[in-house]
């Protein structure tokens, strides 16, 4: 792309120094996750900003850019919005409920291009599905990191770490495929359901490891 500010939706409209970059981006955005990448084409975008589709490569070089940019941008702009709550200085419980609410909080702002990071992942040459990969594992080791000292602290109810990983994050990225702004739970109100589901309260106790027990059963 030449020089297309990374801004895939309106609350990073901000950012952008031309506003005809961000119509392209936001229109991208909308057409990818309704019809899928592969559905849209040119053409479709170009008639969806009332232009000329040779127009179109004045701003971008083709139409694996815009995906591109659309997928690293949020990627890169969640980590920056999370890392700060995973990495606080305080009890990993605190750090784990501030991660979920601000990953679900970016979320709701941001619903369309992080769908597109699960849906259209594949859609990407291999060297960049790499590169989207690498951003996302860099991501998820910041909720390693706060989850291993959650379980250490007994504050989590899973004992697996991985297995806890998968199941918190799972819960936040599939957050974009069913929340509605108008539903019945607001975002903070759901952000705390998910810290009830995964993290103990202080007077339910250290939660046993499955795996030590049954270790101890086979012994006894």
């Amino acid at each position: 792309m030449r020089d297309v500010a990374p801004a895939p939706s309106s609350e990073y409209a901000s950012s952008l120094t031309r506003s005809r970059e961000a119509e392209l981006v936001g229109a991208a955005t909308r057409l990818f996750r309704e019809r899928g990448f592969h559905a849209t084409s040119m053409q479709d975008l170009a008639e969806a900003l009332s232009m000329n589709r040779g127009s179109l490569y004045h701003y971008i070089d083709s139409k694996d850019d815009l995906l591109w940019t659309i997928v690293t941008v949020a990627l890169d702009r969640l980590r920056e919005r999370v890392a700060p709550a995973l990495t606080q200085d305080a009890p990993a419980a605190v750090r784990v409920r501030a991660g979920i609410a601000a990953h679900l909080a970016f979320a709701a702002a941001n619903g369309d291009e992080l769908s597109l990071v699960q849906i259209e992942l594949r859609s990407l040459s291999t060297e960049r599905r790499r590169a989207v990969i690498d951003r996302r594992d860099a991501y998820e080791a910041l909720w390693r990191g706060a989850i291993e000292d959650a379980i250490a602290e007994g504050a989590l109810r899973m004992a697996d770490v991985r297995l806890a990983g998968i199941a918190i994050l799972s819960a936040c990225n599939w957050f974009t495929q069913w929340y509605r702004p108008d539903g019945r739970l607001t975002v903070e109100q759901i952000a705390d359901a998910f810290g009830r589901l995964y993290l103990c309260d202080p007077s339910e106790g250290r939660p046993t490891d499955a795996r030590a027990n049954s270790s101890r059963e086979e012994r006894a």
